[in-house]
């Protein structure tokens, strides 16, 4: 059956009216995919999901550009009499650290128990959380802790920087909300160019950019102008995920970093440390390996595995247990345990 040329001519214009509709349905969706696509978050445990609140707790960050690999980075502060000088031995560590949540409780409750220790005392204490907010009055800082009376932790600094004892600030290396939503370059992407975040929607940074290195090295140099003896970085690794792009070997990139930060800022009396695996190669220079978690019946076998120069030394164990076999090498406890 023929039909009409009328009819013929009515279906043609349904037909683009209707090819025209299915292509603007198809655009919008893509335009709105790639809207959700910033509130996709992923994480260890549940691997993709959509998280409408992230825009309301963070600002939105920026396009990613894919890390590079490989490059040399050269960070150099200590030149003459401040350049690195191994020949002066480090002293084995016995005393007590005091965590963000100690700091949160009041900072000034901390000072009253650091200074009921005996002089000499090592004590570690947190300086900055992952979330980039600094505990003290710090230059680089472009955030501070709201649940931490900055005050009260500046004059904990202080004290610190006028007593005999061995202060150790700890903070988190590449896990830095702040600094990575500010310097999308030196983060971690995700295949489709936007900062990975972890389930606390923390960005991480990229242990091979020279941006990262530099903010790390700006802050070492902070804190021992501010009186600590030694640094130690905790998060000193990749987040546990494959969303992120890093086509370099990892484990590579972290020593490199690594013997970056203490070339830039060891000296013979300052230490740059790190919280790591057992198995990680200390760098050449004035450092120190941390591991928490683990048994006073695992102390020897570790100390003998440790690739460290003296574990007694370079080894420093974090624990809550009162356990003699942990002082064959360093060992940190928490503050509250001293009294």
């Amino acid at each position: 059956m023929k039909i009409p040329y009328r009819t013929q001519q009515a279906l043609k214009r349904a037909g683009v009216v209707l090819l025209f509709t299915v292509l603007t349905a198809a655009l919008v969706f893509l335009c709105w995919f790639l809207w959700l696509e910033r509130f996709v978050v992923y994480t260890r445990d549940e691997g993709a999901k959509l998280d409408m609140t992230l825009a309301e707790e963070f600002p939105e960050g920026q396009l990613a550009q894919a890390p590079t690999t490989g490059e040399t980075v050269d960070i150099y502060y200590n030149e003459g009499e401040n350049a690195i000088n191994t020949s002066k031995e480090l002293t084995q560590l016995t005393g007590y650290y005091a965590t963000a949540e100690d700091l949160a409780q009041g900072a000034a409750g901390v000072l009253a128990q650091i200074k009921a220790l005996d002089p000499e005392t090592p004590v570690m204490v947190d300086v900055k959380n992952s979330k980039g907010a600094f505990f003290y009055s710090s230059g680089i800082a472009t955030h501070r802790a709201s649940n931490i009376n900055i005050e009260e932790m500046d004059a904990l600094i202080a004290y610190l920087k006028s007593s005999n004892h061995y202060a150790i600030a700890r903070l988190p290396a590449f896990r830095d909300y702040h600094y990575g939503l500010k310097h999308v370059s030196d983060g971690l992407p995700t295949s489709g160019g936007y900062l990975w975040a972890d389930a606390d929607y923390c960005y991480w940074l990229n242990p091979s950019s020279q941006g990262t290195l530099t903010y790390l090295a700006q802050i070492v140099s902070e804190l021992k102008d501010l009186g600590f003896d030694e640094v130690v970085f905790e998060e000193f690794r990749f987040p546990d995920t494959e969303k992120i792009v890093f086509k370099a070997d990892k484990k590579e990139a972290l020593v490199k970093a690594a013997q970056t930060l203490v070339t830039a800022c060891a000296t013979d009396s300052f230490a740059v440390s790190f919280v790591q695996e057992r198995d990680f190669a200390l760098p050449a220079g004035r450092s120190r390996l941390y591991l928490p978690g683990v048994t006073a019946a695992e102390v020897s076998t570790v100390a003998q595995q440790a690739q460290v120069t003296d574990p007694s030394l370079n080894l420093v164990f974090l624990t809550e247990v009162h356990d003699t076999r942990f002082e064959i090498s360093s060992v940190l406890r928490p503050l509250d345990a001293a009294h």
